[in-house]
Protein backbone atom coordinates (compact mmCIF):
# COMPACT_ATOMS: atom_id res chain seq x y z
CA UNK A 1 0.00 0.00 0.00
CA UNK A 2 1.75 3.27 -0.82
CA UNK A 3 1.81 6.41 1.51
CA UNK A 4 -0.83 8.57 -0.07
CA UNK A 5 -3.24 5.57 0.10
CA UNK A 6 -2.45 5.27 3.92
CA UNK A 7 -3.40 8.99 4.18
CA UNK A 8 -6.80 8.39 2.39
CA UNK A 9 -7.88 5.99 4.67
CA UNK A 10 -6.34 7.89 7.38
CA UNK A 11 -8.62 11.02 6.52
CA UNK A 12 -11.55 9.28 5.19
CA UNK A 13 -12.00 7.13 8.75
CA UNK A 14 -11.38 10.72 10.77
CA UNK A 15 -14.09 12.28 8.99
CA UNK A 16 -16.60 9.35 9.63
CA UNK A 17 -15.38 9.26 13.34
CA UNK A 18 -16.49 12.61 13.63
CA UNK A 19 -20.24 11.75 11.99
CA UNK A 20 -20.25 9.00 14.03
CA UNK A 21 -19.66 11.03 17.17
CA UNK A 22 -22.52 13.47 15.51
CA UNK A 23 -25.03 10.48 15.20
CA UNK A 24 -24.26 9.63 18.77
CA UNK A 25 -25.39 13.34 19.49
CA UNK A 26 -28.29 13.07 17.44
CA UNK A 27 -29.33 10.21 19.45
CA UNK A 28 -29.37 7.60 15.71
CA UNK A 29 -26.06 5.63 17.37
CA UNK A 30 -25.84 4.26 21.03
CA UNK A 31 -23.04 5.46 23.13
CA UNK A 32 -20.02 3.17 22.32
CA UNK A 33 -19.15 2.98 26.15
CA UNK A 34 -22.52 1.79 27.36
CA UNK A 35 -24.01 0.93 24.60
CA UNK A 36 -27.38 2.54 25.37
CA UNK A 37 -29.07 5.13 23.42
CA UNK A 38 -27.29 8.58 23.79
CA UNK A 39 -29.69 11.18 24.92
CA UNK A 40 -30.29 13.78 21.79
CA UNK A 41 -27.53 16.63 22.25
CA UNK A 42 -27.53 19.27 19.62
CA UNK A 43 -25.28 21.20 20.68
CA UNK A 44 -22.85 18.54 20.51
CA UNK A 45 -23.95 17.39 16.73
CA UNK A 46 -23.68 21.08 15.43
CA UNK A 47 -20.03 21.67 16.94
CA UNK A 48 -19.52 18.16 15.13
CA UNK A 49 -20.72 19.90 12.02
CA UNK A 50 -18.62 22.83 12.58
CA UNK A 51 -15.62 21.11 13.14
CA UNK A 52 -16.12 19.45 9.73
CA UNK A 53 -17.17 22.35 7.92
CA UNK A 54 -13.63 23.92 9.58
CA UNK A 55 -11.50 20.65 8.15
CA UNK A 56 -13.46 21.27 5.10
CA UNK A 57 -12.65 25.13 4.55
CA UNK A 58 -8.74 24.19 5.46
CA UNK A 59 -8.32 21.36 3.45
CA UNK A 60 -9.54 22.59 0.56
CA UNK A 61 -7.63 22.47 -2.40
CA UNK A 62 -5.28 19.49 -0.40
CA UNK A 63 -7.73 16.33 -0.45
CA UNK A 64 -7.78 13.58 -2.93
CA UNK A 65 -11.18 13.48 -5.02
CA UNK A 66 -12.32 10.90 -2.98
CA UNK A 67 -11.57 12.49 0.21
CA UNK A 68 -13.31 15.72 -0.65
CA UNK A 69 -16.36 13.74 -2.03
CA UNK A 70 -16.69 11.82 1.76
CA UNK A 71 -15.99 15.39 3.53
CA UNK A 72 -19.04 17.34 1.56
CA UNK A 73 -21.11 14.05 1.45
CA UNK A 74 -21.00 13.75 5.29
CA UNK A 75 -21.30 17.61 5.78
CA UNK A 76 -24.36 17.59 3.28
CA UNK A 77 -26.00 14.81 5.39
CA UNK A 78 -25.26 15.83 8.72
CA UNK A 79 -26.51 19.38 7.81
CA UNK A 80 -29.80 17.79 6.42
CA UNK A 81 -30.07 15.70 9.92
CA UNK A 82 -29.84 18.82 11.97
CA UNK A 83 -32.40 20.39 10.23
CA UNK A 84 -34.79 17.32 10.86
CA UNK A 85 -34.32 16.86 14.07
CA UNK A 86 -34.24 20.37 15.14
CA UNK A 87 -37.42 21.38 13.15
CA UNK A 88 -35.53 23.80 10.90
CA UNK A 89 -35.76 26.52 13.82
CA UNK A 90 -32.30 26.99 14.04
CA UNK A 91 -29.32 27.72 11.39
CA UNK A 92 -26.04 26.43 12.28
CA UNK A 93 -23.22 26.75 9.57
CA UNK A 94 -23.27 28.50 6.17
CA UNK A 95 -21.79 26.44 3.67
Amino acid sequence: MSESSDASLSFTAFVLSLASTAAIHFGDLSDPMTGQPAERNLAGAAQMIEILSLLETKTRGNLTAEERQVLEQVLYELRLRFVEVSGGAKRIIEP
